[in-house]
This record gives structure tokens, C-alpha cells and sequence, in this order.
């Protein structure tokens, strides 16, 4: 089933005292790219996570932010840092007296100051941790991958739509190339007797030059290679896998053909329906682009 590449997801759930909320969204990327918010404390969440989500999400710029509040206080203590409170206050009265300023400051204003106030904890167990923060992460990556499988749905339905229309072209160039060969040979002979009058003509001289204007102007090759590749586009929209990269080569593929049959052709109406195909592919390239 086809994937976005763009997505977001979020859960929260209170476990065995810890409210833990995990948010996931991602944007495009050409390969995984992971990075985390987590609280310091639990910062061995960091790698889990990433190999957690890699395991289900192959392709995207990843981000991951996840907090965890513990509701028991019991085992938490604030601790002042004696040396950096009073360096503080030593500071602070240092500066009172070089400028004659008056010294207001209180516990509260020291307070404030970073890393005065020091919150230690009992030393938690870090796999029992990682259980719950993994039970809540699945949650968050099933509507994560709900919401880039809904965006891939639409995604599939206009590609599949813009390559039905190039196989209209395709089909129409299959049907005028041999025509624009048998007007190059009527333009030709009434050139000649333009150039002549009525004397006979050499028609094997005749045949020769259609010959070789219809072996310079045929497309067959190309337009059955177009149709495979279209074939095989099509398969890769309805694949149960990561095709992004995939697609993207074969879209290359399919310009190429068809540039080819630009080059070739000698005939307008053909040089309209490349155009109608180039466009088309662009716009499925930009498409792919978004594609995990």
C-alpha cells in the first residue's frame, strides 16, 4: 500500500504512575533521518526509539518528542547546591558593592539562578521504562502510519490517473506514426511531379527515401518500453512495500522514452502528445517525491 512520506501521530497514556505522551511527524527526506526530544534523565530512549520506528517507517525526516511525568513525588528530593548558591550570592554582593547598589536579593531570586535547585530521584529501571514509552510509541506510529497511508491512497489515485492518460498518448502516437510515414510518401511524389511534371517515376528511388524516412521516424520501440514501464508503475503503486526510490528511477526511465520520441518525431500532433506526456510525468515525479 502506498505511503506519504508526510505524517503526524501522537498518543498519551498514564502507566504504573507515569503519564508518557510521544508525538511523531515527518516530513520529506531521500533516506530515514531520526532526531528526539526526550528529557534528560531519559536520554537512553534516544537509540530505542530510533531503531523502534525504523523497523516500521523506512523513508522520511523523523521527529520524535516524548515526555514522561512521573505522578509519584514520594521518591523525588530537591536538593540545594550549597557551593553554586553561595558563589552566587557572593557574586551578587560583590556587584552590590562595586556599583553602591542596595542588596534585595532573597532565596527566591537565588533560586532562579540554574542548577542551584537540584531534583534528584531514586535510580529508575530503564527497561521498565522503555516498556511503557514503547507501548505508548506503538500507538503513536499506528496513527502516524494511518495518516501517511490515508495521504498515499490519494497519491496513488492521481498517479494512476496521469499514467492512464500517457497510455492515451502512447496509443495515439502508435496509431499516427505510421500515418505521418504515408503522407512523407504522397508529399514526396507530388514534390516530384511538382519538380518533374508527368515523366515516370522511379518508384524504387521513391520507396527507397520512404524507407528510410520511416526506419528514422519510428517509435515502436519506444512506445512499447513506455508501456512497460507504465505497467510496472502501476504495480509499484499497488506494492505492499517502500517503492519511493523505486518509482523515482522509473520515472526517469519513462521521460527518456519519451524524449526519444521527441527527437523523432517530424510530425506536430505527435510533438503535442510528448508534451502532454513530459508534463504529466513531471507532475507524477513531484508526486514520488513524497512517497515513502
Amino acid at each position: 500500500m502506498l505511503k506519504s512520506m508526510t505524517g503526524f501521530g501522537r498518543s498519551v497514556k498514564e502507566i504504573d504512575g507515569y503519564v508518557i505522551t510521544v508525538e511523531i511527524k515527518s516530513v520529506n527526506h531521500k533516506y530515514f533521518e531520526f532526531n528526539s526530544r526526550i528529557p534528560r534523565q531519559y536520554g537512553f530512549l534516544d537509540d530505542k526509539l530510533k531503531s523502534y520506528i525504523n523497523s516500521r517507517v523506512s523513508r522520511g525526516k523523523v521527529e520524535c518528542f516524548v515526555t514522561i511525568e512521573a505522578l509519584d513525588t514520594d521518591s523525588a528530593q530537591v536538593v540545594v547546591n550549597k557551593t553554586l548558591a553561595g558563589a552566587y550570592v557572593k557574586a551578587l554582593k560583590q556587584l552590590a558593592c562595586d556599583y553602591e547598589l542596595k542588596e534585595d536579593f532573597g532565596v527566591s531570586a537565588i533560586s532562579r539562578f540554574p542548577d542551584v535547585l537540584v531534583v534528584k530521584k531514586e535510580e529508575e529501571d530503564e527497561e521498565k521504562i522503555w516498556n511503557y514509552v514503547r507501548t505508548v510509541t506503538s500507538e503513536a506510529v499506528d496513527k502516524f502510519i494511518q495518516m501517511r497511508t490515508v495521504e498515499g491512497a490519494n497519491m496513488k489515485a492521481d498517479i494512476a490517473s496521469r499514467s492512464n492518460y500517457i497510455l492515451e498518448c502512447v496509443s495515439f502516437i502508435e496509431e499516427r506514426s505510421p500515418q505521418t510515414v504515408k503522407e512523407y510518401n504522397d508529399k514526396l511524389i507530388e514534390r516530384v511531379h511538382d519538380l518533374i511534371g508527368d515523366v515516370t517515376l522511379d518508384e524504387s528511388r521513391i520507396i527507397q527515401e520512404v524507407a528510410v524516412f520511416a526506419d528514422k521516424v519510428a517509435v515502436a520501440e519506444e512506445t512499447v518500453r513506455l508501456r512497460s514501464h507504465i505497467a510496472q508503475l502501476n504495480d509499484f503503486i499497488n506494492s505492499d512495500e517502500p517503492v519511493g526510490r523505486k518509482m523515482d528511477f522509473l520515472v526517469q526511465e519513462i521521460n527518456r522514452e519519451t524524449n526519444t520520441i521527441g527527437s523523432k518525431a517530424n510530425d506536430v500532433e505527435i510533438a503535442r502528445k510528448v508534451v502532454d506526456i513530459k508534463a504529466e510525468v513531471e507532475k507524477i515525479r513531484e508526486q514520488i517525491q513524497n512517497i515513502e
